[in-house]
């Protein structure tokens, strides 16, 4: 039996291989034993050795966002495999393609009380592209393994709703430990089993009738194509372009509006439009949907996933947003009125000015955090961003620069969970210095993420080839959390809650402020920290971020989240008073 187990085992990786998968997150236990023994003996596959599931999933979509690629991750039988239930969620929800493999008793020990038994086959419901549920290995059914292991990399990555989680649950028999016999054959030349072809883009059809002259914008969010064909699409419509920072297009230009919500804030006629063209995912902003609102809505989604809660898209082009853009640009398209473009331009200038002269009054502020990182982070550094604040901050307040880095945030549903593991796996890709900037009730939910990071243990975030010499270390990976310290959650004083309630019972049920401490709790488990309180300070991490290896976590000390919700009212009142100027 158990070397049946290690065969079956051995040949999913193969074809996991063969499929172009890199990377491995292996929780310990035993029951996952085959599986594990499995992926630490091929040494094309990086080996991440977590302790946390919960933690060990966000580090995978770490890991599937920094590269594009479905990461494996193995975790043992019960609740461990219900640990994985949040980034399955997260994964489904964005889009970020994951192979889940959760071990399993077989079925003689279901429904008898064997100890870390329960039912795991539908554990996520909807939430999957695929799942499967073989039984315990037979050399009979050898014929289908090769095939089990391909289809779960080609429905991860290439599934009808676009890319996605998707989940293996793999019973095992006792023994656990064995030594694979021959493996099935597989295709010639190290082929996967199965491959599908992604659909030609040859063909995309684009009527600009309704685009012609318009008084139009464009609205560009994460997933919306690449940023050359988005700023050219712009600049051949001769219309503004509202980027958010995780679309990547923030570049500095004369079409750019990088101060979208602050400008929507004063819902301005002269600078509605009459048409809105919306490539990839909606902002986190409650003021430009209400803005926009009237307004001729042009939604491209790929995935014909209906992501628009406005319900305001009257077409929908179910096409790839980056080809969508470029065929668009091959129709010649009248340019908007004149003063249309211009109009937009003074009023991101005046508001881009606003903003930094009040900032610059205010001191280390979470504003100023957004403000600083575009602008001290070269374009080959990564920003990890939490929901909460930070998201919106860095929507609100980062600037157009020459040269963005590159931003990822969980918003798929919108939680705070996981973003330091998810972070690490990200630096752990090996594609560049990663800042992650969170708020301090995000960093104690995650703070399992920072066991073994300082350095030693199997958990460490190291990126080591499995039964080979170590390529990278945790030494050479490199990681800066920066933990936005405002004393509980700080989104809660923007919103209805801090006015309506009385102040303990909001302090109790929404403010939740926390004793512990970020830089000891850090510190606690041998991670190197900073504690920063100045402007200057901020900067001096954000540089050290991208040209020092190693992980560390920086408190910023910023103003409690009453001065806070005082410093986004100055900013947003700075940038009013200068439009009325």
């Amino acid at each position: 039996m158990s070397v049946v187990q290690a065969t079956f085992a051995a040949t999913l990786v193969d074809e996991w291989v063969r499929g172009g998968v890199t990377d491995a997150v292996v929780c310990p236990g035993s029951r996952s034993t085959p599986l594990a023994l499995a992926i630490a003996a091929r040494s094309e596959l990086s080996l991440h050795v977590r302790l946390d599931e919960r933690g060990a999933g966000f580090f995978a979509l770490g890991l599937a966002r920094a590269t594009g690629r479905p990461p494996v991750v193995c975790v043992t039988s019960g609740t461990a495999a219900a640990e994985l239930h949040a980034c399955v969620v997260e994964a489904h929800h964005d889009r970020v393609p994951v192979i889940v493999c959760t071990a399993d008793r077989p079925p003689e020990l279901h429904g008898v009380g064997a100890p870390q038994t329960i039912e795991q086959g539908s554990l996520f419901g909807p939430a999957v592209r695929w799942r499967s549920e073989p039984g315990a290995p037979v050399g009979e059914a050898s014929g289908t393994w090769r095939s089990l292991g391909a289809r779960s990399v080609a429905e991860a990555v290439a599934g009808p709703l676009g890319p996605g989680p998707v989940h293996l649950n793999l019973a095992f028999r006792e023994p656990l430990a064995g030594s694979p016999g021959p493996l099935p054959a597989g295709r010639p030349g190290g082929r996967p089993f199965h491959r599908v072809e992604p659909d030609p883009v040859a063909g995309v059809r684009v009527d600009p009738a309704g685009l012609a002259g318009a008084r139009g914008l464009i609205l560009a969010g994460s997933g919306c194509g690449p940023p050359a064909s988005v700023i050219g699409l712009a600049e051949h419509l001769g219309w503004p372009l509202l980027a958010d920072p995780r679309s990547r297009c923030r570049v500095s230009g004369p079409h750019m509006v990088a101060a979208a919500d602050a400008i929507a804030r004063l819902e301005r006629d002269d600078l509605r439009p009459e048409v809105v063209l919306r490539l990839g995912a909606a902002w986190v902003s409650k003021a430009l949907p209400s803005f926009l609102a009237g307004a001729d809505v042009v939604a491209v989604d790929p995935w014909w996933r209906w992501e628009d809660p406005a319900r305001s898209a009257g077409v929908v082009h179910r096409v790839d947003p980056g080809a969508f853009a470029d065929a668009l640009r091959c129709h010649p398209v009248p340019p908007a009125p004149a003063g249309w473009l211009t109009g937009w331009q003074r009023a991101e200038r005046r508001a881009q000015e606003a903003i930094d002269s009040a900032l610059a009054v205010e001191g280390l502020c979470e504003p100023l955090v957004a403000r600083r990182l575009p602008r001290l982070l070269p374009a080959g550094a990564t920003v990890v961003v939490s929901s909460s604040m930070p998201v919106r901050d860095l929507e609100w307040f980062a600037p157009a620069v020459p040269e963005p880095p590159r931003t990822l945030a969980n918003r798929g549903a919108n939680g705070i969970d996981g973003v330091s593991s998810t972070a690490l796996g990200a630096a752990a890709s090996g594609t560049g210095p990663v800042v992650a900037v969170l708020g301090d009730l995000a960093f104690f939910h995650d703070l399992s993420a920072l066991v073994g990071a300082g350095g030693g243990g199997g958990s460490a975030p190291s990126r080591e080839r499995a039964s080979a010499p170590p390529r990278e270390r945790a030494s050479a990976t490199s990681c800066t959390i920066l933990v936005v310290d405002n004393g509980g959650g700080g989104i809660f004083e923007l919103l209805p809650q801090a006015s309506s309630l009385d102040r303990p019972l909001f302090e109790r049920l929404f403010g939740t402020p926390q004793s512990a401490d970020v830089v000891r709790a850090a510190a606690g488990l041998g991670v190197a920290t900073a504690d920063v309180g100045t402007p200057s300070e901020l900067d001096e991490v954000l540089r050290a971020a991208s040209t020092s290896p190693g992980i560390r976590v920086a408190r910023v000390r910023v103003p409690r989240r009453p001065g806070n919700a005082e410093v986004h009212g100055r900013i947003h009142a700075a940038v009013a008073e200068a439009m009325r100027r």
